[in-house]
């Protein structure tokens, strides 16, 4: 039975560029770095003499999983390189993105825009339907074309997770 999330991870094209804009432009914060080129990455990834590198990143203040030291990890492959030309946009079978929940959308919108981030609306848009109706989303892109997105909940939402309340639906 599955007892929780220890961490999600994006392949990226270059781990250093990749942790430089997700430290800088959203703020995480780094853990740590490692290489991989061993035999049990090659089985675990099903690449024989696979080597990557890897980093660890966590959303400052916010709590981990038992046992985890991180939220996040980034993947480049150094060996096989994977295809840097893959169509990641949302509608496509297996592409996933990462919500990120904000106080201010509209602030860290502007923040970010001028940092030359790539939104893909002009401007923070406006939930009108359900359990999030009241708050506001975006999604933008990586630095390596990947889909996030930022939230800012509404008021209500905010409150019943301080207080442990549960909104089922989407």
């Amino acid at each position: 039975m599955i007892q929780g999330i220890f961490h999600v991870s994006f392949t990226v094209r270059n781990l250093e560029e990749s942790v430089k804009w997700y430290t800088e432009v959203l703020g995480l914060e780094y853990f740590r770095g490692q290489e991989q080129h061993n035999e049990y990455t090659a089985r675990l990834v099903a690449f024989p003499g696979a080597h990557l590198k890897v980093a660890q990143l966590r959303v400052p203040g916010q709590p981990l999983a038992e046992r985890a030291n991180h939220h996040i990890e980034l993947v480049e492959y150094v060996y096989p390189h994977g295809r840097d030309d893959l169509d990641l946009s949302t509608n496509h079978t297996g592409s996933g993105h990462w919500a990120f929940i904000v106080d201010d959308i509209h602030k860290e919108f502007e923040r970010m825009k001028a940092l030359g981030v790539r939104f893909k609306a002009d401007k923070p848009v406006a939930i009108e339907h359900g359990v999030n109706k009241g708050g506001y989303a975006i999604y933008f892109l990586d630095c390596n074309g990947i889909t996030l997105e930022l939230l800012q909940p509404p008021p209500s939402s905010a409150a019943e997770r301080r207080s442990g309340g549960r909104r089922d639906g989407l």
